[in-house]
């Protein structure tokens, strides 16, 4: 057997598609990745799992390459879980954890995806790739593909981070700065792919991606002994992770590996400048109307229409959930308390998570004795422009008042 991979099914009305053959959507909607999980549980048990190297690629079984494929691989590891007393107590938390995705290759969650959709691609004889990205993806798809020596087209907001501009850029990418929003970069990206005969991976026009975002909740299970916390917050632009988690936990629900069949909340958390699904969420819709106007310093989280809304929803739903917008004015605060309190450099999506876990937390939707872990999907380093910087100076030719130095005003 060279993979577990069956099939693939439409998330929109189930239609089953050969996994050998390369797809992208089906009637415009995504795709599922679906395994035989019989013959996994048959095949490899959590014991020997915890016997491999720490890499996502130690949960072969239930990712989809062959087994006699060699990865396209920078040394993505497990990404630590910290825990947060400092922070959690400034939020009236007792059991509060950091994931923290800043420590893989790219400095984003994007690798997971990445390592698997260029694994995938090289698999099946691609050469071209494109993508429209508000940021970290571009940079991920960029060093992945000059990992594989495949050619990459990378289309970005012109206000996308300078430094996701300059890691694409160095890794060889054909970069391009477009007047408008991730949701315009699609649109050229679709456009140019049959002139270009480029292979589109954007989030969730191919299959793949999925499966190397949903590395993040078995990862998560395996660090927690196999069993889950209360509430997971999770920043959510396109949606990826958020919806491989949800499909990680139901894989390993069925396999039996998890020590309590009870799942997490999933709290998708937008910023109030684009909240398509908190709209819907609070509407009661399956779909969502584009967000008009969308606006935030988050650039991961300014996706104004998802094509993978439904799927969205339908998780935070199934799993007791709910979507919730963060203050756009609050993302520096807490930037600054995540960094100050616990060290943990947090980029601006996982800041909004962290003003969402405080409103939820006030309003009595999470308790201070529930165990809660936050995913900050990169690093603040990332993000130089949005940080203001007012540092005082001294001079070297004149005597210095040291006891005056702890009297300087901390930022607020």
């Amino acid at each position: 057997m060279k993979s577990f991979v069956t099939h693939l099914e439409s998330a929109l009305d189930g239609s089953r598609l050969p996994a050998d053959e390369v797809h992208t959507v089906h009637q415009g909607r995504p795709l599922w990745v679906r395994y035989d999980l019989d013959a996994v549980r048959a095949a490899v048990t959590p014991e020997d799992v915890a016997q491999r190297g720490p890499s996502l690629w130690r949960y072969r079984e239930l990712l989809p390459l062959p087994f006699d494929a060699e990865p396209v691989t920078l040394g993505e590891g497990m990404t630590p879980l910290l825990p947060c007393p400092r922070l959690g107590q400034a939020l009236g938390l007792r059991r509060l954890f950091i994931k923290d995705e800043s420590q893989l290759p790219t400095g984003s969650f994007k690798s997971r995806g990445m390592t698997t959709a260029v694994s995938m691609a090289r698999h099946f004889g691609l050469r071209r790739l494109a993508i429209p990205t508000a940021g970290n993806a571009g940079g991920a798809l960029a060093a992945y593909g000059a990992r594989a020596g495949m050619e990459v087209f990378v289309f970005m907001p012109e206000d996308t981070p300078i430094i996701n501009q300059m890691e694409a850029h160095l890794a060889g990418a054909r970069v391009f700065l477009v007047n408008g929003l991730i949701t315009d970069c699609g649109r050229l990206v679709r456009e140019g792919t049959g002139r270009m005969g480029w292979f589109d991976v954007s989030t969730l026009k191919e299959p793949y991606r999925l499966e190397g975002k949903k590395t993040m909740g078995l990862e998560l299970a395996e660090q927690m002994a196999w069993r889950l916390p209360d509430a997971i917050f999770y920043p959510t632009g396109g949606g990826t992770g958020l919806i491989g988690m949800s499909k990680a936990f139901q894989e390993l629900r069925e396999l039996g590996w998890l020590r309590t069949q009870t799942l997490p909340r999933m709290i998708a958390c937008q910023s109030d400048g684009c909240a398509p699904i908190v709209r819907a969420f609070d509407a009661g819709a399956r779909f969502a109307e584009p967000f008009p106007n969308a606006h935030t310093i988050a650039s991961g989280l300014r996706v104004p229409a998802a094509v993978g809304d439904f799927m969205m929803l339908d998780a935070i739903r199934a799993s007791g959930g709910c979507a919730i917008a963060g203050r756009e004015n609050r993302i520096l605060h807490w930037m600054r308390q995540a960094a100050g309190l616990e060290g943990i450099s947090l980029c601006p999506e996982a800041a909004v998570c962290l003003d969402c876990l405080e409103t939820l937390c006030a309003e009595g939707g999470i308790q201070p004795d529930e165990e809660v872990v936050v995913f900050n999907t990169g690093a603040s380093q990332k993000y130089p422009e949005i940080v203001p910087l007012a540092l005082p100076r001294l001079d070297k030719d004149r005597p210095i008042h040291y006891e005056s130095l702890s009297e300087q005003a901390l930022p607020v």
